[in-house]
């Protein structure tokens, strides 16, 4: 290197954390919290090339030597490798986690393995780089580990790229998630200013307001552009790249671009494989500043670095580069083969034979570690190459992408696999795996609100394979049946079918079948004997988990929590619940957690945790999934609480949902959202619209015997006026109620543990104590506007000494603030921080910045200036 290379390179290096104090000294603040034992995450965000490497390396040099720091990073792969980063960590820490990683665990297995590593007497930093590309098992270890260590000396560092996180992400979902059980520290690198680029351009020469109008301060693109070396300002970062590496030897510019191919570092065996044995080339390259030394190789300074370079590569030296570095990676010993490192090449040199066998090994590596997402997207690449496989392999491959594709709540594309491969068993004469995709294909319907669809296809799957002689296919397309006909519901049809299912499960003796089949059973048994039912529940999921089959296990949990909850058995339900949300996350089966989670909300709203519900609800809503049904449940709870609190917009949830309920003509998803609209209409006053809006659910509940529901639809018709004669038996929770009899619904709803309920029953009776009990226990639970119509009936009766009902001051509640929440939302709109905060309300540093966590989740804030800015937006700040 030259002396004013030397030069330059220590300038930028001193250089680059310039402008840094305080994001240093907000890792150094979670840093003490770990070290004293209160286990703490730490997110660092920035655009690409905002300094978060640079940043995080400066921390972790500075540590003390007795901290065990460990490093991993996502792969900037098409489809990332799963568990990378962990692969990476487990290389620091000893043969155990390693020799797990072999095995093909579940991410609950791995982040069980890596707390047992972390949780040592020394102070631990855990750091996973570039999160943004996380696969869905890493993703799924983090979210465990964020839990666990709130207790342990462990500060956990996440990097990400904020520009390529938006509101559905998985990361961005993980991190609202784990914010209520583990103190979350925020650090957003801002760009350098312009002092701080002249700082930097000084020995240069450069024309700092240039070089600032150029990069926006981003501190990648001005050490690119200084180190650049040229006399004119490069118009882009891309040339500023390229004309440092245009001043490298052959030699050297061989090896970079050997190692711009070989994401996310290249070892040093693949470097001699790809540049040949260059050790001058690559030394040049490692004291040039673009390449770093890694574990056993070199790896890019930056990722948009290699980017420019290897955008830069002509497209025959690049295929040719690709098809060397497969060669090399599948000559290695089978134990240490990446199988999506090996597909990522395959597919970048377009060889067909090889993508097909390691993309799809690499899908089933995946889907056996639960990272769906990467699996199905690994069959998708092999899709790509299918094209001169038999009708038979190619649909073969369309099923794997299903199913993985269906665990992973991707319904739309699950959907049109299977139509695909039902279509090849139908070039191929094959009726039997035709009606079994066809029969997938009902079930799959479903889930997006295509339920008159699904039913049409599941009896087209029925009536073909009932045409040859009865088998395991048949047997499964029973069941579909039953369930796509039980949503209706219809239920003597689906009982029927359900019966099939399992009878001829059993004499076939197939257990995949089979435990479905009892699923199904289970759940309309409970209805006359619950005890009966629930062992016959608990039967399909003792199979399932000896079949392997994690979506029937999930279900399983699905199953109970409706039972219990059904019966207001609180405990049983969120139990029921929790454990399954445990098992959904360690297991990435996404659907069956969108669907545990919408049901947590509908708990929490029985039993008036109301911003627990709220909360719940927009976990929920954020998903952005295609499963309408979790969505639409979400809605009502969200549209319940709103209206009883008096809070604005609960006209838009209610069109929303109704407007995915009402296409599908099934009393499941109409039922929820009709309830929610007569309540608010109720508080409204508005008869005609309660009339309305439960008119196509209530007349569908007489239709097919649904009394229960019909009763609950009635009684709040009767609530908000409408006056009618009683249609059909009164049974469920609401009869006492329909049949005139509030003192003891009242009761009723006590004893069930729904005060609620219970105080709108105590409402009804109408005498003035009654009344005066309602109106105060609604005024507890924070309902203003039903407090208010029990308000009205007892100046109705000549009372006037009403208490005062409650302020609607709380409007933070529209966002699911607790009043403390909207107390310090209102300090922090006055630009005071945590210490002035905490000094202001004789709280703790520490309890302040756990409100401040909450108010960001709560609003979607990734800043305090970004919650002040939306909870503005929505009213919350005013007087």
């Amino acid at each position: 290197m030259t002396a004013m290379s030397t030069l330059s390179r220590s300038a930028l290096d001193v250089g680059s954390l310039v402008e840094r104090e305080q994001d240093l000294a907000a890792l150094e603040a979670a840093f003490e919290r770990a070290a004293a034992g209160q286990g703490c995450l730490a997110v660092v965000t920035a655009e690409a090339g905002g300094g978060k490497t640079s940043l995080i390396e400066r921390f972790c040099a500075e540590r003390p030597t007795s901290t065990n720091v460990l490093r991993g990073t996502c792969d900037a792969l098409f489809t990332a490798r799963p568990l990378g980063p962990i692969h990476d960590v487990a290389l620091e820490v000893g043969p155990a986690l390693a020799g797990l990683l072999l095995a093909e665990p579940t991410p609950y297995q791995v982040a069980a393995a890596l707390l047992e590593e972390l949780r040592r007497d020394q102070v631990t930093v855990l750091v996973i780089e570039d999160a943004h590309w996380a696969d869905e098992a890493t993703l799924d270890v983090i979210r465990l580990l964020a839990r666990r260590v709130a207790t342990a000396h462990v500060l956990i560092v996440l990097s990400y790229r904020d520009e390529a996180v938006d509101a559905s992400h998985p990361l961005r979902v993980l991190l609202g998630e784990v914010a209520s059980s583990v103190s979350v520290t925020r650090v957003a690198p801002a760009p350098l200013s312009r002092d701080a680029v002249a700082r930097l351009a000084d020995p240069y020469g450069v024309d700092a307001d240039g070089l600032h109008a150029l990069t926006g301060g981003n501190p990648f693109f001005v050490t690119e552009v200084l180190e650049s070396g040229g006399e004119q300002m490069p118009a882009t970062v891309r040339d500023a790249v390229l004309a440092r590496a245009a001043r490298l030897t052959p030699e050297a510019r061989q090896v970079l671009d050997a190692v711009s191919v070989a994401t996310p570092h290249a070892e040093w065996w693949l470097v001699n494989a790809l540049a040949g044995e260059t050790d001058s080339g690559v030394d040049e390259c490692l004291g040039s500043g673009m390449l770093v030394a890694v574990d056993a190789g070199v790896a890019f300074r930056h990722e948009l670095a290699r980017l420019a370079i290897v955008e830069s590569i002509t497209a025959a030296r690049r295929v040719n580069l690709h098809r060397t570095a497969l060669r090399t990676l599948v000559s290695r010993a089978d134990s240490r083969r990446d199988l999506a490192r090996i597909a990522h090449h395959a597919d970048a040199a377009g060889d067909a034979d090889a993508v097909l066998e390691f993309a799809r090994a690499a899908g089933v590596h995946a889907s056996s570690v639960s990272a769906h997402r990467e699996a199905a997207e690994q069959f998708a690449r092999a899709l790509r190459y299918s094209h001169g496989l038999p009708p038979d392999e190619r649909a073969e491959l369309l099923k794997l992408r299903s199913r993985e594709c269906y665990l992973a709540d991707q319904s739309e594309e699950a959907i049109a696999a299977l139509r695909s491969a039902a279509a090849c068993y139908r070039e191929l004469g094959d009726p039997i795996r035709e009606g079994d995709a066809l029969s997938r294909l009902g079930l799959i319907l479903w889930c997006p609100g295509r339920g008159r669809e699904g039913r049409i296809v599941a009896a087209e799957a029925v009536a073909l394979l009932e045409q040859h002689p009865p088998g395991r296919e048949l047997a499964g397309a029973y069941g579909v049946e039953s369930f796509v006909l039980a949503a209706v519901p219809d239920a003597d049809r689906a009982t029927r079918a359900a019966q099939r299912s399992l009878e001829l499960a059993e004499s076939l003796g197939d257990a995949d079948v089979l435990c479905e089949a009892l699923l199904r059973i289970g759940r309309r048994e409970v209805g006359d004997d619950r005890e009966r039912g629930l062992a016959t529940i608990d039967r399909a999921e003792a199979l399932a988990r000896k079949c392997g089959l994690e979506d029937v296990v999930a279900d399983a949990y699905l199953t109970r929590a409706y039972v219990a909850t059904d019966a207001d058995d609180h405990d049983a339900a969120r139990a029921a619940i929790e454990d399954g949300l445990t098992y959904c996350r360690t297991h990435g089966v996404d659907l069956i957690e969108l669907y545990l989670l919408a049901n947590l909300a509908v708990l929490e709203l029985a039993v008036c945790r109301w911003p627990e519900a709220v909360e719940t609800a927009m976990v929920v809503l954020g998903r952005r999934e295609v499963s309408t049904f979790p969505r639409t449940l979400a809605l009502s709870v969200l549209a319940r609480v709103r209206a009883r609190r008096g809070d604005p917009d609960v006209l838009p949830l209610l069109a929303e949902g109704q407007a995915l309920a009402e296409p599908t003509g099934e009393l499941w998803r109409l039922a929820p959202v009709a309830e929610a609209a007569a309540e608010a209409a109720w508080l409204r006053g508005d008869a005609a619209h309660a009339r309305e809006a439960t008119q196509a659910a209530l007349d569908l509940a007489v239709s097919v015997g649904e009394a229960g529901v019909a009763t609950c639809l009635q009684s709040w018709r009767r609530r908000a006026g409408v006056v009618e004669p009683r249609r059909g038996p009164a049974v469920g929770h609401y009869a006492l109620e329909l049949t005139g009899e509030p003192a003891a619904a009242a009761a009723r709803w006590s004893e069930r543990g729904r005060p609620y309920e219970a105080a709108l029953a105590l409402a009804d009776v109408g005498d003035e104590q009654s009344l005066r009990g309602a109106h105060a226990a609604l005024k507890e639970l924070g309902a203003r506007a039903p407090a208010t119509v029990v308000a009205g009936r007892l100046r109705a009766l000549g009372v006037r000494d009403i208490p005062r009902g409650p302020r609607p001051a709380t409007r933070g509640n529209a966002a699911g603030l607790t009043a403390r929440e909207s107390e310090i939302l209102a300090l922090l709109a006055q630009g005071l921080r945590n210490a002035e905060i905490a000094q202001q309300l004789f709280l703790s540093t520490r309890t302040v910045g756990h409100h401040v966590s909450a108010i960001l989740r709560k609003l979607h804030a990734e800043t305090r200036g970004e919650a002040v800015a939306k909870a503005a937006t929505l009213g919350l700040l005013s007087n």
